[in-house]
């Protein structure tokens, strides 16, 4: 199956190169170096699948391609790393722009030095042009946000948690706002801070829902809140009950889907967002070719019905 997997990939990664008018080959290449860039803390396993794409995709284009990070996800340091990385004289950066404030400054720098830069995962299109990136690969936040909300207001959903564990990147915000803004309320204090530890987000959630019964439904951010939100519901009684959506997948997530703990995960392809940055950029370094538009990823929902595969790879490619 893996192997089938890899097939698919190398398919979309041709139908990239068509839409530039070329198709790569690494034969008599290889002096390419790229770094990813992400403000993810060494503990978020949501950041494996990034991994897994870039390596992949460093094999198949026959480049090197280094990923770094901040080990606590504090954004000043990854300010430094992007600064640190530039420094390194790499062909192109691969960056998320998980704060504007923060990492655009560190960014123009790079382009400034003739470094290439794309930008992934955060941040949106519009940033990416301002900082001079060559464009942009990921989901729009707000967007996926807006697009759960409908689909939660169709359900029924009148109000909802929103389980933030990493609120200091204003993307994360906007999740939780374009959920509230497609249910066509305001988001006022259902979002909370519920930083990074499974203990205290399971307690934070226990203590939200204690305090507002009547909630209708659950938001989760990605299995770093997912995971002990899972822990959560099932301590109080509300599994199965209450309405459960998630960004992003995780092995415990599947199963909350699979268990109809969970109505729906948004995929936003996260290997996509590794993985297609390579090619792009080492196509565009061997033949000067680009694609003329930015590459969203996502939203897409999965549910019940559609978890063979996502099942299959979750944690590694999905």
């Amino acid at each position: 199956m893996k192997k089938i997997f890899k097939h698919l990939v190398v398919a979309s990664s041709l139908a990239v190169a068509s839409i530039t008018g070329v198709i790569a080959n690494a034969a008599g290449h290889g002096n390419e170096r790229y770094v990813l860039v992400s403000h993810a803390p060494d503990s978020d396993s949501w950041w494996n699948t990034i991994k897994n794409g870039i390596a992949l995709a460093g094999d198949q284009m026959g480049v090197e391609v280094e990923y770094r990070n901040p080990p606590t996800g504090d954004l000043a340091d990854m300010a430094r790393i992007i600064e640190q990385a530039a420094a390194s004289n790499p062909n192109g950066i691969i960056t998320t722009l998980a704060d504007y404030d923060v990492l655009s400054g560190p960014i123009k720098d790079a382009v400034a030095s003739g470094v290439d830069v794309i930008i992934m995962n955060s941040g949106t299109p519009e940033q990416a042009r301002e900082v001079g990136a060559l464009m942009y690969v990921g989901q729009p936040e707000y967007d996926a946000g807006y697009a759960a909300g409908l689909r939660a207001k169709g359900d029924g959903v009148k109000s909802f948690l929103c389980v933030n564990h990493y609120i200091s990147s204003p993307s994360s915000t906007e999740r939780c706002k374009g959920f509230a803004d497609g249910l066509g309320i305001d988001l006022g204090n259902q979002m909370i801070d519920s930083g990074q530890d499974p203990s205290e987000i399971k307690n934070k959630v226990l203590a939200y829902l204690d305090a507002n019964p009547k909630t209708d439904a659950i938001l989760t951010l990605g299995p770093t809140s997912a995971d002990p939100t899972l822990l959560a519901v099932d301590e109080n009684g509300m599994a199965g009950d209450i309405y459960f959506g998630t960004f992003d997948l995780g092995t415990e997530i599947v199963k909350g889907i699979k268990s109809d703990v969970i109505q729906w995960g948004i995929d936003q392809q996260p290997f996509l967002q590794a993985y297609l940055p390579v090619v792009v950029l080492a196509n565009y370094h061997r033949y000067g070719v680009l694609p003329g538009n930015n590459i969203n990823s996502g939203p897409g929902f999965v549910t019940k019905s559609g978890l063979t595969l996502v099942e299959k790879f979750a944690g590694e490619y999905r």
